[in-house]
């Protein structure tokens, strides 16, 4: 044989454990993977033209490697720090820009973007976009927020978050609400089609055909719903919807409502007929605590799926598109996942008020 002999390579339990777990991990690196292997296979007394074969690699690519190996153990595997340009950017021009962000806005819009704010700093714009992703600021976008001010907040917190987390036994728990003023939309022209390298085509502009009202009724424990539509959202169509309720839940059953504080729920209309049936309980959700409600979240689901892209020519289209799409979402319905507790949501409200009580106006 032509050539140096190789240096004899032999592994300690302990090492062959660690390089066997690199090799395992699917989390690390492919790249520190693979010199794992080689020192493996080498160890096995596999030579460097045997472990190039196997691993599609060259040949002094695998030397590299063993010879890393040898000299510096596992840490010689990793690859090193490599030297660079120094930089350019000062520690006093990325604190400028980051009080300029937070502390000041644009003299010409509400906000800063890369732009403006890299011909005030005299920074390129791909600098001031790098920086701002670094630190996560993001002057372009917004949250909404409404504090509640009902002064039984936490009361009422309380007592539904314990519905939602540990629901009465012999008794169905339902988040009802409305979804008022759905409109019954029909674009100009017709659709252009999904097809292979473009998206579906709706025209900007449409016509109103009327609108109507959702009365939904979303069962916690199963995520089914019950539903109804009705032209206006006033007491008398709540009552109606309540009877649509009352024929559809069992009699031998306890009802526990969530709902708003909407003044229609509140009605003496409909208190009347809530005492009327002693079986009904109503639970309120906070002032401005609407996200409270899980039927919300089913509300979100059905604007998104069969509402918003929609094209309707009247409003009896959009009714039976809504009831095509609940007879079809309630055989496969699943109850939301309610993991939030009333003290992990205090915790969160005391923190965003800690925040608000700091700005400034």
């Amino acid at each position: 044989m032509l050539g140096r002999p190789l240096k004899s390579l032999t592994l300690s339990s302990e090492t062959h454990a660690q390089l066997q777990s690199i090799v395992r991990s699917p989390s690390m690196p492919q790249a520190l993977a693979r010199r794992a292997r080689i020192v493996l296979m080498a160890a096995e007394g596999m030579s460097n033209s045997e472990i190039s074969h196997q691993l599609s690699l060259s040949r002094p690519t695998v030397g590299l490697w063993r010879e890393r190996f040898l000299a510096q153990g596992i840490v010689g595997l990793y690859d090193e720090l490599r030297p660079g340009a120094p930089r350019s950017i000062t520690d006093e021009q990325i604190q400028s820009l980051m009080h300029r962000t937070l502390q000041t806005k644009s003299e010409d819009g509400t906000h800063w973007n890369c732009r403006s704010m890299a011909s005030v700093t005299k920074l390129s714009k791909s600098t001031v976009q790098r920086l701002w992703s670094a630190f996560g600021v993001q002057p372009h976008r917004q949250k909404h927020f409404k504090l509640s001010t009902d002064p039984f907040f936490v009361e009422k917190v309380r007592d539904i978050v314990g519905l939602y987390l540990d629901p009465p036994d012999k008794a169905m728990v339902l988040c009802v609400d409305e979804k008022c003023q759905i409109q019954a939309l029909d674009r100009t022209q017709p659709m252009l089609p999904l097809g292979l390298g473009y998206v579906e085509g709706v025209t900007h502009d449409y016509v109103r055909h009327g609108t109507t009202t959702l009365f939904a009724a979303l069962d916690l424990a199963s995520g089914q719903v019950i539903t109804q539509c009705r032209k206006r959202h006033r007491h008398q169509e709540f009552l109606q919807f309540l009877g649509h309720i009352d024929k559809n839940v069992p009699e031998d059953l306890d009802v526990h409502l969530v709902v708003d504080n909407y003044t229609t729920h509140k009605h003496a209309t409909v208190k009347r007929w809530l005492a009327d049936r002693p079986r009904y309980h109503v639970h309120y959700t906070p002032t401005y605590g609407s996200w409270l409600n899980q039927v919300e979240i089913w509300f979100n689901i059905i604007t998104q799926r069969a509402i918003r892209r929609g094209s309707f020519r009247n409003v009896k289209d959009l009714i039976a598109n809504i009831k095509r799409f609940v007879d079809n979402y309630n055989p496969k319905a699943r109850p939301f996942a309610w993991t939030a507790t009333a003290d992990s949501i205090f915790e969160k409200i005391s923190r965003l008020c800690k925040v608000v009580s700091g700005t400034r106006h």
